[in-house]
């Protein structure tokens, strides 16, 4: 019990801590995109990245990702607190739907960048012919086209990193839960029916007498 605690308190430290500066990362673009708040030093060149590669959806993935790691720890607590298996896969479920809403959030940005992109390059179709298609590629790529397909490869990425810190930190010990929580069920109703066999034995008995 004594080893339990330290550890609950440190991986709920760590927790909190990432989770942190995670919202701190995501007010901080938010911030510097909005030109609300000047940055010392100007935009740093990560920044610039980020904002070029993925556009607005840094703010959806960052908060997904918190999401998915709070809930991640409940369900690592209520593991070791042996708790029903309806509370366990409650918290379970809504671990994988943070992780599904990570791969939707990557298509639905995908989509939107391709709308853009299309909607800026098309716009003037005379103009368009006239330039030519390296100038129809640049007004694509003006257009967002690059957040539509950078999304998409970092939502996928992110979405199975996801899933397989979920498998590494609990999948063992929640398999095991269901497990035990399966065979305290099964045992139990191995009870009931051999209680129900010694009664119908002795029944029989009684009227054979």
């Amino acid at each position: 019990m004594t080893a339990t605690r330290p550890n609950t308190f440190a991986s709920g430290l760590l927790g909190g801590a990432a989770s942190a500066a995670l919202g701190g990362l995501a007010l901080l673009y938010l911030a510097g995109r909005t030109d609300y708040v000047s940055l010392a030093g100007g935009v740093p060149a990560w920044f610039a990245w980020i904002d070029h590669n993925l556009g607005l959806s840094v703010p959806v993935f960052l908060v997904l990702i918190v999401l998915f790691q709070l809930t991640l720890g409940e369900l690592a607590a209520r593991i070791r607190r042996g708790e029903s298996p309806d509370r366990i896969a409650q918290v379970d479920h809504l671990t994988d739907t943070w992780i599904s809403m990570f791969f939707g959030t990557g298509v639905i940005w995908t989509a939107i960048g391709m709308r853009n992109a299309l909607l800026f390059a098309l716009g003037d179709p005379v103009t368009t012919v006239d330039e030519g298609a390296m100038m129809l590629l640049q007004r694509m790529v003006d257009g967002g086209i690059l957040v539509a397909l950078s999304t998409t490869i970092f939502g996928g990425a992110g979405g199975y990193l996801m899933r397989v810190l979920k498998t590494i930190s609990v999948g063992a010990d929640l398999r095991r839960a269901y497990t035990e929580h399966g065979r305290a069920d099964a045992l139990a109703i191995r009870e009931s029916l051999e209680q129900m066999n010694q009664h119908l034995q002795q029944s029989n008995g009684v009227e054979q007498e």
